[in-house]
């Protein structure tokens, strides 16, 4: 090879190194990009030629390739931004990018992205957008099932829009009812005498019997529902022993009758839902429709086909006493307890929040301390990742070389984390070390090249 080869292999190293040096200016500046994967650079050498003898072989020159780190995750740390997502494992968010505003709404392009750079944030049209402009895009749920909608993600977009109101259809009932209450007509005696007074009579509570009967009756607990425009109706819920086992034939079990306040109706001050009857162990055995209640066996509860509290209706109500919920074990305060009532309606809701669970799934919150998952964020993995292109924002574009995105895979969405750059200060000042003392070796070569050039023709002076 000569001195002229030596010259030429010598710029190739000077070449490959500035090749080398810029990769790692890239990878220090993005250090602290959240999602970046650094490029690392490799070396190859290009022999010019030579025989098939070692004597007569030559070096040749180098040549130098950046080389991606995609499969090197970065480290993950916690942060306290509910919409921030990492990625544990294979995968990238599918994003797109904002084309133009038409009309004062956003448009987006037809080109598909993938990053793994999970700052998003909801702008104020709503969209998941990260710091590099990239809008999320995921797959729609069914309100109803909970199931993605489509084959093909879109944009993730959690609008304003109130939460509509959901009427009560199911009262969930428990107590425990005392053998023998203690209301204020009770003496003490015998348990006849805690029966409801004979002056309030059967059927709905007059206004006018009142009194005697809140002196006859016991609280049975309140509870909050809903009707179908979301007025919220507090419904309080008392009980009379109508009946005692004690008293012989042909009464046969201790009988109670279920009542609910009218919140102040003109004529009626409680409304008959039914009577229930209990056998000596304490167990529900019988329920008989009253003024407003019909049995229902499937539930065993009481139907209420239209309900008014204070002039407000609510239509279509259940109070189910599923699982033996309602029972009457022996209670020395002569009080219900144990009781609870929990019902599935809820007024209209504003959004107050969104945030991204573990399952990769996002989640809007309202007022009416309701949630509904509203997307589902797909990952997109790809036969070989490293091959995909490199675009701005630590973002990549699919190529031929890497094959077509699979968006039935991936790792783990961790929600409230983000995953940092790969890229290590302490490694990047290494490589430049390395770096700038293998520039600086092939420039001497390059100068003693020269001067041994001016030697030779300095020999015929």
């Amino acid at each position: 090879m000569g001195i002229y080869g030596a010259i030429n292999s010598a710029v190739s190293g000077l070449t490959a190194q500035a090749i080398a040096l810029e990769n790692i200016s890239g990878n220090v500046a993005n250090s602290q990009t959240t999602g970046f994967k650094r490029l690392d650079t490799t070396f190859s050498d290009l022999v010019s030629g030579g025989g098939a003898t070692q004597g007569s072989q030559v070096s040749g020159t180098t040549y130098a390739t950046s080389r991606a780190t995609n499969t090197i995750q970065g480290d993950i740390t916690q942060v306290d931004v509910d919409t921030y997502m990492a990625i544990n494992g294979e995968g990238y968010f599918v994003v797109t990018q904002a084309a133009d505003v038409v009309d004062g709404s956003t448009t987006f392009a037809d080109e598909t992205f993938y990053t793994r750079a999970g700052d998003f944030e909801r702008d104020q049209d709503g969209y998941l957008v990260n710091s590099a402009g990239y809008y999320l895009q995921g797959f729609p749920l069914d309100a109803v099932t909970g199931n993605a909608i489509g084959d093909d993600p879109t944009v993730i977009q959690i609008d304003n829009q109130p939460l509509a109101a959901s009427a009560t259809t199911t009262v969930d009932y428990q107590a425990n009812l005392p053998r023998i209450p203690d209301t204020n007509d009770y003496d003490g005696s015998t348990a006849s005498t805690a029966l409801l007074a004979a002056a309030v009579g059967a059927g709905n509570v007059a206004v006018a019997n009142e009194t005697d009967f809140l002196n006859s009756s016991i609280s049975g607990g309140s509870v909050t529902i809903y009707n179908q425009n979301g007025t919220a109706m507090n419904v309080e819920v008392r009980y009379a022993k109508t009946a005692n086992a004690d008293v012989g034939p042909p009464v046969v079990n201790d009988t109670w009758t279920m009542y609910l306040s009218s919140g102040g109706d003109a004529t009626t001050a409680y409304y008959d839902v039914g009577d229930v009857q209990f056998d000596t162990t304490g167990a529900l055995t019988t329920m008989t429709a009253g003024a407003i209640g019909t049995v229902n066996a499937t539930t065993d509860g009481f139907d209420i086909a239209s309900l008014t509290i204070n002039g407000t209706t609510a239509t279509g109500i259940g109070i189910s006493f599923a699982n033996n919920s309602l029972t009457q074990y022996s209670d020395p305060d002569g009080t219900a307890s144990s009781v609870a009532l929990d019902q599935d309606g809820y007024p209209a809701g504003e959004l107050t929040g969104v945030a991204v669970d573990e399952s990769g799934r996002v989640i809007a919150s309202y007022s009416n301390s309701q949630q509904r998952a509203v997307f589902e964020i797909p990952l997109a993995t790809f036969e070989a990742e490293q091959n995909l292109k490199r675009v701005d924002g630590a973002a990549f574009s699919a190529t031929t070389s890497s094959g077509e995105a699979d968006l039935t895979g991936g790792g783990q969405i961790l929600a409230n984390n983000l995953e940092l750059s790969n890229a290590d200060i302490a490694d990047e000042f290494s490589k430049l070390i390395i770096t700038q003392q293998a520039y600086s070796a092939n420039s001497r070569i390059v100068t003693s090249a020269d001067e041994m050039l001016d030697d030779a023709l300095n020999m015929v002076r």
